[in-house]
Order: structure tokens, then C-alpha cells, then sequence
């Protein structure tokens, strides 16, 4: 109860504020009533998959994956969009081709986009397995997909 408390409360307090460093992070949680460590609240970026992106006043600021509308940010459209090399549907599977080193990546943005036609993702080294309900919702999703390239 306490962690998830405590996540919804770090979730809050980095769209409010433009938090930099853990240290900060800390103060923000200790000024209501959350005492925690640097572990512990390095612990919590990890499980809330946060980054930092480039911030307005500051520097950088820690941001989330489902931080704008469309389930996933900026950072996360544009790394899609690098390295992505090409998409093919072969029946309810599409193929996601991606530069060397990058499947996983771009299988964790399929996965955060959460589109409920997907059942499952597998990435290796450059390619990305997306594993759909059936050869329509592959087809839709590509579509999708092919599109967020664009965008």
C-alpha cells in the first residue's frame, strides 16, 4: 500500500515539477510526509520505467513513458521512428525490423502503447515480433504503427 502510494505521489509530483536528480526527488516526497532513501526512491524509478528528458527550466527533469496523450512520449516516438527499418504482417505476426541493438526497444514501445490487439511481443537483437489476436488486428496494428513512424 505504502509503495504504491508513494509511486502515485512521484507520478504527481514529476508532472507538477521539474524534478533533476533523485536528491530532489527526495525533498519533494519528504515535504509531504514520504521518508525514503536515495535507494529506495532509485528503486521506484526503475519500477516506474522513468527517463529523463531535455527539461523548460532545468536541464533535464525525470518524465514518463505514458506522459502524452497516445500512451507514450516524445523521446519514445522519435527512437521508434530512428530505428525502425521496416514492418510486415505474415498472417496474425508483424515484423518489426529495427537497427542493430534496438529490438528490444522498439518491442518495449509496442508493449506501452498497449493497443488491445496485441497479445504479446518478442524482441531480439534487430527484429521485434508483435503477436496479435488474429491477420485483421496485425493489419490494424500496422497501420497504427506505420503511422507513429510518420507522426
Amino acid at each position: 500500500m505504502l509503495r504504491n502510494a508513494r509511486h502515485a505521489k512521484i507520478l504527481e509530483i514529476i508532472t507538477e515539477k521539474e524534478i533533476e536528480t533523485q536528491e530532489e526527488l527526495c525533498a519533494e516526497l519528504a515535504a509531504v510526509n514520504f521518508s525514503v532513501t536515495q535507494a529506495t526512491v532509485s528503486r521506484d524509478i526503475k519500477e516506474l520505467h522513468l527517463f529523463k528528458v531535455r527539461g523548460s527550466k532545468k536541464r533535464f527533469r525525470y518524465a514518463t513513458i505514458m506522459e502524452t496523450e497516445g500512451g507514450i512520449s516524445e523521446k519514445m516516438r522519435t527512437l521508434f521512428r530512428d530505428c525502425v527499418e521496416g514492418i510486415r504482417v505474415v498472417g496474425n505476426l508483424i515484423v518489426v525490423r529495427t537497427l542493430n541493438g534496438n529490438g528490444g526497444n522498439a518491442g518495449s514501445v509496442v508493449d506501452k502503447l498497449g493497443y488491445h490487439e496485441v497479445a504479446g511481443t518478442i524482441a531480439g537483437v534487430d527484429t521485434t515480433l508483435v503477436i496479435c489476436e488474429s491477420a485483421e488486428d496485425a493489419n490494424n496494428v500496422r497501420g497504427k504503427l506505420e503511422a507513429l513512424m510518420k507522426s
